[in-house]
């Protein structure tokens, strides 16, 4: 059985994860750390967690950690991983792993070094359509891919989204924050990586009361093909529609024999205009994925070749802060 150390709750999305590891009989959660007194009380609260240790430092000690689990706020991620490689453990962390490039490339250093897995908790690769829509691509549906565009629009919710998203320092930038889900998605389905940034913008739109915080981001990039990617990964949606629009997590995709549109909010669909058709067609999913980020990641501790790893988790970091950083 796999020992899993959570070393901070202050995003929603690692309780998300503390449950699929209470529910895996491959983990036991031996050990958590929570810094702030609020969001301590809170995992107490909501998830029934026992913290086992008052500073993150002595909790690193433990010899038995098998893997630590890093959803602390956006900008001491990198911090966090970097020491628990040092350590000596596996890491695995809510999106984004880090805010910096420089923090990236010491956290591939030591995974290299110490022969260390790194995860990243990139859930949307799971959703219905993902597998359906690669092997389309692949078999050449499509044609060769030249245009991609993707928008994931949140809602920014302020007032009520975490009070740390908008202190100084601690979120690191909406395109990193954002969009590392989308250029997961893009990357994976059609094999092409990153070549360029075109362009990159961010600005403050909808946050007026702290306008430091650039709410807004969109950007430009010539993938590996020369194939063109537009995107825009603003916290532009309606408080009031939340995560429901079909825009949250949009993505269309053209090639020479057609295009495809898919959805988050439309799992189990894809929606084709193939050259020889007229209009559109949807192809219903029916296959399920049964995959979810923990059991991928623990199929790669165990050594197998997975669809998602350390590798590719790198390379999509890499890819998002370096189109991070062209907008800054």
């Amino acid at each position: 059985m796999l020992k899993f150390a959570f070393a901070g709750f202050r995003h929603p999305h690692i309780n998300a994860f503390y449950k699929m590891c209470e529910a895996n009989p491959d983990v036991e959660i031996a050990y958590a750390f929570e810094e702030n007194d609020e969001a301590r009380a809170a995992a107490e609260e909501a998830l029934g967690v026992k913290f086992t240790h008052a500073d993150y430092a002595d909790m690193l000690k433990e010899k038995d950690i098998d893997v630590v689990v890093i959803g602390d706020y956006y900008g001491i991620r990198g911090q966090r991983a970097i020491e628990a490689l040092r350590a000596g453990h596996h890491i695995y962390s809510d999106k984004p792993l880090c805010t910096s490039l420089a923090e990236l490339d010491e956290i591939e250093r030591l995974s290299a070094e110490k022969n260390l897995r790194v995860g990243i908790m990139l859930d949307v690769r799971y959703i219905g359509w993902v597998e359906p829509l690669k092997k389309l691509i692949s078999e050449g549906t499509l044609g060769e891919i030249h245009q991609v565009s993707f928008g994931g629009q949140h809602p920014l919710m302020y007032g009520s989204r975490a009070g740390w998203y908008f202190e100084r320092g601690k979120h690191g930038g909406t395109i990193n924050d954002i969009a590392v889900h989308g250029i997961d998605i893009t990357e994976y389905v059609t094999g092409l990586g990153l070549k360029k940034v075109v362009a990159a913008r961010q600005w403050n739109a909808y946050a007026t009361e702290v306008d430091y915080f650039m709410d807004s981001a969109q950007f430009m990039a010539e993938l590996e093909n020369g194939a063109g990617l537009m995107a825009d990964v603003s916290y532009a949606a309606p408080n009031s529609s939340g995560y429901t629009l079909p825009y949250y997590w949009r993505f269309n995709f053209w090639g020479t024999k057609g295009t495809a549109e898919v959805n988050y909010n439309a799992p189990d669909e894809i929606r084709l205009a193939l050259d020889g058709e007229e209009g559109l067609r949807t192809v219903a999913v029916t296959e399920k994925n049964t995959d979810d980020c923990l059991k991928v990641f623990i199929r790669e501790l165990a050594g197998e070749k997975t669809s998602i790893d350390t590798a590719s988790s790198l390379r999509v970091a890499r890819d998002t802060l370096t189109i991070q950083a062209a907008a800054k």
